[in-house]
């Protein structure tokens, strides 16, 4: 409270002394080449340009080619005009994007959220963002727009991979691990960690990136803004990006109900909004709600909005005409200031905005880093289907490694990697940035080390002969290479196939942001490779290395062994390799469904009684209903027996905790780690209930014949919903509580009754089930 009324008391005091034009400048934002020219600082575009101060600096690493220690120079430079230049001396936010690692040169990279979320490991999420938290606090930026805690339930959407999956649970507990390993203990010491996109963005109509959103409010209660209300309350989040699209017709960035309504008055937000980049202008532009800029940024301010980035076009002068007109209070304009000063206060940026740029390095590119992308990788890696050829036997001596993604490190690489954007950048920027002088081929040389899976093939199989065929491009109708691959197939005693897309912003790119499509099969003609090498009647083992989920057509069934390994980052093939061949035992869980077809979409495990069936026959027409592989889903090769479900009680009340154990055994060969999943069903209720909901998770280690018991401390109000009238509730009645390895691997059932009156108000969701391991 003492450190809450001093912030109170010093921004207050500087607020009194601004200029508009002074506060104004607070509010925006500029791209590091904004203060460029050709890729290096330009004082006289400096002293222009941040003569007033300025709010934020976009990516002094992500949108440049700096290396970390000449990222921490620039960051110093900018900071000491600000501060010994300025009237004020207000320093300015340098913020980056960190979705799998700060997208930066030089910095490391991590498997795709997507695949963090296949770990089911919310302390792993928590240690990969504590790394880059020391990788952004030593170049100086301060923070992160990560992480996305939209609930994706359409795999059409590019951007699917950026998430933690469908289920609110899993995104919950996965996010808020995200930002308190990035956020640290206290600001001071950490980086602010920007939750997005509030609300709705992932579930666009057709697929497609910022189209409107067709979502109820009572899911919009219940699915889609519980990941959001878990990191407001349980995890301090410092800052939120809004939603690009419009929400039941609404647009968000233009909604003071959305954004200062919901948002702060109901969730209880109080940190700093930033715009989604360019959704300022957007409100004019593309979804033509504003006839000008001025319009614009009058909308988005008064809605919520208290920064607009990546650069400011609708926030500066267009705001002063609005105040000048009468259109804008000043009000307004001190409250966005107050909030983004405030956050200015608690980093401890007015005490030293500065960086030592002597020990940047000691926290690059370290073993430790390595070794932890590598522990992620693995945990990510979900073993769909095994005839008993995986792993491979120490026997085979002449291995087929066919295609695309076989001896592509960029393939490693998710679609907000340094990589991905800078191919974006390339088409994009000005042309006196630094961009205008890239190629595809020295972007690679600004990356850490990321080894490709032949590679990693060669350098753990020294002894096995090797041959590797490309067969085709990742998204192309040339099969010119389909013969040699064939030909590879055919003389070796196993065929490694390993397909999938390729994640980035450009064009060029199957998935990532921009990149939506209808078709959720192999892109190009990869399946048809696919299905001539299976004509060879060799053994086939599927490697995909995509950053959505990938429907295979039915030709699932004739591959042997399929591994959905994401996009699992600079240690990814090293981790794959070592899947395969048993060093490693896989043990990651589906954290989404995926489809046999796009046509199903959405398809979704706690769906409504009513729903993934047709009245009254139940399947499609042409297909059934239900997913190719479920959410939880994932093997191992080891087995795992359930035994003893145990519920300490069988009746409770609101308020009350309900332990339930089990007892779980590896009764297989070799040792393994399983996800043991807590899954509850509200049989009868006022409302419609999911047909299951995940409640808790725990990852076990088990040593071949070891048995541990799991205990869920299941609190009765986190099965609370919304009721009619949209209060927060718990319901009498029976639930039915479920245990097993997946949501359609449940293993053992019981019932408990929640007795007392018919509807008890709870006035906090609860979003974690603690569990024990003994």
């Amino acid at each position: 409270m003492n450190k809450t009324r001093l912030f109170d008391t010093k921004v207050k005091a500087l607020l009194e002394k601004m200029t508009i034009d002074e506060k104004i400048a607070q509010l925006g934002s500029f791209w590091l080449y904004d203060l460029q020219t050709k890729g290096t600082l330009d004082p006289n575009k400096i002293n222009t340009k941040l003569k007033q101060g300025i709010g934020q600096i976009t990516r002094i690493g992500g949108a440049g080619n700096y290396l970390p220690v000449e990222a921490a120079k620039t960051a110093n430079i900018i900071q000491k005009y600000l501060k010994e230049q300025t009237r004020l001396g207000i320093p300015a936010i340098v913020h980056e994007e960190c979705c799998a690692g700060l997208m930066a040169p030089g910095c490391s990279i991590f498997p795709q959220p997507i695949g963090l979320a296949s770990s089911f490991d919310p302390g792993l999420a928590q240690k990969m963002t504590t790394a880059i938290r020391k990788q952004m606090l030593a170049v100086g930026s301060r923070q992160g727009l990560a992480p996305v805690l939209d609930v994706a339930r359409d795999p059409r959407w590019g951007r699917i991979e950026e998430t933690f999956g469908e289920d609110p649970t899993l995104v919950s507990q996965i996010g808020m691990a995200y930002i308190r390993g990035l956020q640290g203990e206290n600001l001071k010491d950490g980086v602010m960690a920007t939750g997005k996109h509030f609300v709705g963005h992932s579930f666009s109509q057709g697929g497609l990136n910022c189209g409107p959103v067709h979502i109820g409010w009572h899911d919009l209660w219940d699915t889609y803004l519980v990941p959001f209300q878990a990191a407001i309350r349980d995890a301090g989040l410092a800052s939120m990006m809004n939603a690009y699209p419009e929400l039941d017709g609404v647009v968000v960035a233009a909604s003071k109900r959305i954004l200062t309504e919901l948002l702060r008055d109901k969730l209880g937000f109080d940190g700093v909004v930033v715009s989604d980049y360019e959704a300022v202008g957007m409100i004019h532009y593309y979804h033509n709600m504003a006839e000008d800029m001025k319009a614009a940024g009058t909308l988005a301010i008064t809605a919520g909005i208290d920064v607009e980035l990546p650069a400011t076009a609708a926030y500066g002068e267009p705001l002063k005409q609005a105040i000048a007109s009468g259109e804008l209070s000043m009000d307004i304009i001190d409250e966005a200031v107050n909030r983004h000063l405030r956050k200015k206060f608690e980093l401890g940026l007015f005490e030293n905005p500065y960086v030592d740029e002597g020990r940047v390095l000691a926290v690059f590119d370290t073993q430790q880093d390595r070794t932890l992308a590598y522990d992620l990788a693995c945990k990510s890696m979900v073993l769909l289907k095994n005839e008993g050829i995986l792993p491979l036997k120490k026997e085979v001596t002449k291995i087929a490694l066919i295609g695309p993604n076989v001896d592509s490190a960029r393939s490693l690489m998710g679609d907000y990697s340094y990589a991905a954007v800078a191919e974006l950048l390339m088409a994009m920027a000005p042309e006196d940035s630094v961009f205008t002088e890239f190629t595809q081929e020295n972007i690679p040389s600004l990356t850490v080390k990321v080894p490709t899976i032949l590679e990693a093939f060669k350098a753990a199989l020294p002894s096995v002969e090797i041959s590797y065929a490309k067969g085709c491009e990742p998204m192309s109708d040339d099969e010119s290479g389909f013969k040699e691959a064939v030909e590879a197939a055919q003389a070796a005693e196993i065929a490694i196939l390993v397909m999938g897309g390729r994640s980035g912003l450009a064009d060029y790119n199957t998935t990532g942001e921009f990149r939506d499509a209808t078709d959720l099969r192999l892109p190009g003609v990869q399946e048809k490779l696919v299905k001539m090498i299976l004509e060879t009647g060799k053994p086939v083992v599927l490697v995909l290395v995509d950053g959505r989920p990938v429907s295979l057509g039915g030709v699932e069934e004739k591959i042997n062994a399929i591994l959905e390994t994401w996009v699992p980052g600079e240690e990814g093939a090293a981790a794959i390799v070592d899947t395969l061949t048993g060093k490693v035992n896989p043990s990651g869980k589906l954290p989404l469904s995926i489809p046999r077809s796009a046509g199903q979409v959405p398809v979704f495990y706690n769906y409504k009684p009513s729903g993934m069936r047709s009245n009254i026959y139940g399947d499609y027409v042409n297909e059934p209903v239900t997913p190719l592989y479920p959410f939880g889903f994932g093997l191992s090769y080891t087995k795992f027996n359930y035994s003893e479900l145990k519920l300490e009680k069988k009746s409770a009340q609101a308020g009350d905790i309900i332990q339930i154990s089990v007892s779980v055994k590896n009764s297989g060969q070799v040792a393994g780690e399983e996800v043991v999943q807590l899954y509850i069903r509200d049989e009868y209720a006022s409302l419609p209930r999911p047909v299951k909901e995940l409640k808790g998770f725990a990852r076990v280690v088990l040593g071949v014949g070891e048995s541990k018991t799991v205990i869920f401390s299941l609190p009765v109000n986190q099965l609370a919903y919304h009721d009619e009238d949209f209060l927060l509730q718990v319901e009498a009645g029976r639930i039915e509580v479920m245990v097993g390895g997946g949501s359609e691997d449940i293993r053992l059932t019981d019932a408990f009754e929640i007795t007392g009156s018919r509807n008890t108000p709870v006035e906090h969701r609860i979003f974690v089930c603690p569990v024990e391991v003994k």
